[in-house]
C-alpha cells in the first residue's frame, strides 16, 4: 500500500492516507492513470525500509509505512554480518582449497614447513568472524546513529549532514578485524571510492563543474592503472617490503620468477654488482636449463628467461599466468552470484553461469596479460636502452596497465582504484623509509582507521543525499543492507499499531 502524502486540505488528507489521487480517481477501487503530478511524486518517495516483511535476508523490502528503528537497526547489523563473513568465508574457503592441492604436490620437508590443513581453517574461521562483525558493527553502528539523530534533531533538519557525521562514527568498526591488523590498503582504497563519488558529485554542481571536468577523461582508469603499475611493478622487483605481506605474496605468485631472479636484476638495476649469479644458475638447472651467465652483463633478458627469447617466453609465460589466474577469479564471479543473485539463479541459472564463466575467463585474461606483458615491456625497454636501471625499471612497467583494457569497463574504474590505493602505501611508505617523511608522520598509529572513517562519512553521505552518483548494483546492495533513506522533504513513519 502506498505510503501517505501530507495534503493540507482535510478532503485530501483523507484520500491519501489511504494512497489515493484525488484529481484523477472517482473512486476507491480505480487505478491512477499516471498523469496527476501528485501521484508521481508519492510514487517517487515510495521508498522501502531495509528489512522484509517476509524474510530477514530477502532483497524484498517493506512498505515504508511499516517502518521499525529497532527493526531496522537488527536488519542492517544481521545482513552485514552474513555479507562479511559470507565474502570473506568464500574466499577463505577457496583460498584453503589452493593450499590443500599444492601441499599435495610438494615434498615432505616443505608439507612440514607448511601449517597443518587444522590450523588453516582455524585462521579462517577468526577471519570470517571478524569481518563479520566488522560489517555487522559498521552496519549496525550507522544506522543506530542515523536513527538516534533524527529523532532528537528532526529528520529534515539533520537531513544534510547526519549521514556524514554517522558514516564517522561507524568507521572505528574497523578495528574489530583486530588490533594487531593495519589496513592501510584497504583505508586508501575506501578512500579513492570516496573521492571518485565525490568528484561525480563536484561534475554536477554548478560551482565546481568546471574544476571536476578532467574527471570524466573516457580512458582516465587505464591512465591510473598504468600510473599504479609503475609503482606497484617497481616496487616488487626493487623494493618488496614496501608491499603489504598479502599482495607482496600475490604479486611472488602471479609474476612467476623465483626470488633469486629478481635479487638478480634488483642488483644490476642499482648498479650492483650481482652476486648470486651461482644461485640463479643452479635455479635454472633445477628446471632443466643449462645456463651460464655473463657477470658482466647489461641486460638481465638471459637472467630473466633464460635461453629463450623474449617474444617466445612472453607467450610461454601468458599460458601459465593464465592457468594460475584462473583460481584467484572463480570465486570473484561464483560468491557474489550465490549472494546477490541467488533468487535469480532459480529463474535464468544458464544466463547467470554464462555471466560468470565468461566474466571469470576475461579476468583471467586480463591478469595473466598484465603479468606476461610486464617482464615483456622491461626486455624491450632494457634491448633499446642497453642497460637495466631504476628508471628504466620504472618506466618498463608504465605501460603494463594497458592490460586493463581487456576487462569490461564497469571493472576498470574498481581494479585501478584498489592498484592506486596499493601503489600510494608503496611510495610513502618508500619515501618513510629512505627519510623523506617527517618522523611524526612515522609515528602515528591506526592512521587506517582515521582515513577508513573520514572514507566512510563521505561515502554515506553520498549515499544518503547524492543517490544517483552511485551504480545501480552497488545502490542494490548498500538499500538492501541499509534501508533506502528517507527524502529530506519527508517525515519519518511510524509503524502501524495493530489492535
Amino acid at each position: 500500500m502506498p505510503a501517505a502524502d501530507q495534503v493540507p486540505d482535510g478532503n485530501s488528507a483523507a484520500d491519501s492516507s489511504q494512497g489515493l489521487c484525488t484529481c484523477t480517481l472517482s473512486s476507491a477501487a480505480e487505478e491512477c492513470d499516471g498523469t496527476c503530478l501528485l501521484c508521481n511524486r508519492r510514487r517517487s518517495t515510495l521508498l522501502p525500509s531495509s528489512a522484509s516483511s517476509c524474510s530477514l535476508l530477502s532483497l524484498e523490502s517493506y512498505p515504508v509505512q511499516d517502518y521499525n528503528k529497532l527493526w531496522r537497526v537488527y536488519s542492517a547489523s544481521v545482513k552485514g554480518l552474513t555479507i562479511g563473513a559470507g565474502i570473506k568465508g568464500g574466499l577463505a574457503l577457496f583460498s584453503i582449497l589452493a593450499r590443500l592441492r599444492r601441499r599435495r604436490s610438494f615434498s615432505y620437508d616443505k608439507k612440514m614447513v607448511m601449517s597443518s590443513g587444522s590450523e588453516d581453517v582455524i585462521l579462517a574461521v577468526k577471519e570470517t568472524l571478524r569481518y563479520g562483525l566488522f560489517l555487522g558493527t559498521f552496519a549496525g553502528t550507522f544506522v543506530s546513529v542515523d536513527e538516534i539523530i533524527s529523532s532528537l534533531g528532526g529528520h529534515r533538519r539533520t537531513a544534510k549532514w547526519r549521514a556524514l557525521l554517522a558514516g564517522a562514527i561507524a568507521g572505528p568498526s574497523i578495528l574489530l578485524t583486530g588490533l594487531e591488523n593495519q589496513h592501510t590498503s584497504l583505508g586508501i582504497y575506501i578512500l579513492m571510492r570516496a573521492a571518485v563519488l565525490a568528484s561525480r558529485c563536484g561534475i554536477k554542481s554548478e560551482r565546481f563543474g568546471r574544476i571536476c571536468k578532467p574527471l570524466t577523461w573516457a580512458h582516465g582508469d587505464l591512465f591510473l592503472m598504468c600510473l599504479s603499475s609503475s609503482q606497484i611493478l617497481s616496487a616488487y622487483i626493487l623494493k618488496q617490503n614496501s608491499l603489504p605481506l598479502s599482495y607482496k605474496s600475490f604479486l611472488n605468485k602471479h609474476g612467476g620468477k623465483d626470488l633469486v631472479i629478481l635479487n638478480g636484476v634488483k642488483d644490476l638495476a642499482c648498479g650492483r654488482p650481482v652476486k648470486n649469479l651461482h644461485a640463479i644458475e643452479r635455479y635454472y638447472k633445477s628446471t632443466g636449463i643449462d645456463l651460464k651467465l655473463d657477470p658482466h652483463m647489461k641486460v638481465p633478458c638471459t637472467m630473466v628467461h633464460g635461453d629463450q627469447s623474449c617474444g617466445a617466453h612472453f607467450l610461454t609465460f601468458l599460458i601459465q599466468a593464465y592457468k594460475r589466474a584462473l583460481p584467484v577469479y572463480l570465486p570473484v564471479y561464483l560468491i557474489p552470484a550465490l549472494i546477490v543473485h541467488r533468487q535469480g539463479l532459480l529463474k535464468r541459472p544458464y544466463t547467470i553461469l554464462w555471466k560468470g564463466i565468461f566474466g571469470t575467463a576475461r579476468s583471467s585474461l586480463f591478469l595473466s596479460m598484465y603479468c606476461a606483458s610486464a617482464w615483456l615491456w622491461t626486455c624491450i625497454l632494457f634491448r633499446i636502452f642497453k642497460r637495466c636501471n631504476i628508471p628504466t625499471v620504472a618506466v618498463g612497467t608504465f605501460p603494463t596497465g594497458l592490460a586493463l583494457g581487456i576487462e569490461k569497463k564497469s571493472r576498470r574504474i574498481e581494479i585501478s582504484l584498489y592498484c592506486l590505493a596499493r601503489a600510494i602505501e608503496s611510495f610513502f611508505t618508500t619515501m618513510a623509509d629512505v627519510g623523506c617523511l617527517p618522523q611524526r608522520m612515522k609515528n602515528m598509529k591506526r592512521v587506517d582507521m582515521v582515513i577508513f572513517s573520514i572514507s566512510t562519512a563521505i561515502i554515506m553521505h553520498c549515499y544518503a543525499t547524492e543517490r544517483d552518483v552511485f551504480k545501480s548494483k552497488y545502490l542494490n546492495v548498500l538499500d538492501w543492507v541499509f534501508g533506502v533513506p528517507l527524502p529530506p522533504w519527508e517525515t519519518t513513519p511510524r509503524r502501524k499499531k495493530f489492535p
